[in-house]
């Protein structure tokens, strides 16, 4: 049980640095002149389109989703995919890059919260402390506290706390839909689904030139591999051996892994706020592995 946990804590860990990497993949997009809009939707269909390969190619009859399941898939695909792509993109419109991504990681007391009515995961002095020090920590990584660079206004803080919102449904749903199928049947049917609400929001013109352009379809299909896919299947992978609201947590490294990879790979300045915020994330995860240490102790003791 505890080494389960623990892989749990190490795939939400892989996922976060990879997630990390979306910023990487969109400033290059952006260059060619893509839209974000554009990018997000071939993002979700890439992935989704070579998980339905790979899983109809090798467990065709994984694919099946029961008739009862629908309804939680097309949630999950509206809420959890499309709707947060759309959502963080405004808030990234109106509010900036680091305010946005501190709004979007309110998602942890989300999943926290929702855990707990839900899905009777329970609330410990722990759970709440790692809670407190990666939202702390988010805020120094987005510098927040610069409020020179802060960009505030109503429509833009309620799309970043929708962002939170959202990516905290996603988190939800795909901790429900796993308890019936697979992590890959379950991220290909999301994305799929996340695609297709997308598909009206496009201009057949940018579509068109990103099908077209043998750069734009490279960057593209990294996109859709590495920080998409890869990322999603780490996750959800960790949804089935942690609780939601603790791999939610622990994700919370991805924007001080993204602050680093800005100042490592595109010469973006990384202050000592955001260093220090960077050490409260880590440290949350480490609260968290004390919750396992403490499970293990309650575990022999009342053996």
């Amino acid at each position: 049980m505890r080494s389960e946990r623990l892989q749990g804590y190490s795939l939400a860990l892989v996922a976060a640095a990879l997630w990390a990497t979306l910023g990487l993949f969109y400033r290059r997009l952006e260059g060619y002149g893509l839209p974000r809009l554009t990018i997000v939707f071939y993002r979700a269909a890439i992935a989704s389109v070579v998980l339905f390969l790979v899983l109809g190619w090798r467990r065709p009859g994984s694919l099946r989703l029961r008739r009862r399941d629908w309804p939680l898939f097309l949630a999950f695909g509206l809420l959890g995919v499309a709707a947060f792509f759309v959502v963080y993109i405004q808030a990234i419109a109106l509010t900036g890059m680091g305010v946005a991504a501190v709004l979007m990681y309110t998602a942890p007391a989300w999943v926290t919260l929702l855990s707990a009515v839900f899905l009777k995961e329970p609330l410990n002095g722990f759970k709440v402390g790692a809670l407190l020090l990666a939202v702390g920590g988010c805020v120094l990584v987005g510098r927040a506290y610069d409020l020179a660079s802060v960009r505030l206004n109503l429509a833009g803080i309620l799309a970043g706390l929708g962002a939170g919102l959202t990516y905290g449904l996603y988190t939800i749903f795909s901790k429900v839909a796993q308890r019936r199928y697979t992590a890959w049947v379950t991220l290909a049917y999301a994305l799929g689904l996340g695609a297709l609400f997308l598909f009206p929001l496009q201009s057949s013109a940018d579509l068109l030139h990103a099908a077209t352009s043998p750069a734009l379809v490279f960057w593209l299909l990294m996109l859709g591999l590495l920080p998409t896919l890869g990322g999603g299947i780490a996750f959800n992978a960790a949804l089935r051996r942690m609780e939601a609201s603790n791999a939610s947590i622990v994700a919370t490294l991805e924007p001080a892994v993204a602050a680093l990879l800005g100042w490592l790979v595109l010469g973006e300045r990384m202050e000592v706020p955001q260093l220090v915020g960077a050490g409260l994330i880590l440290a949350a995860v480490v609260v968290l592995q004390g919750e396992i240490s403490n499970v293990k102790c309650q575990t022999s003791f009342d053996a």
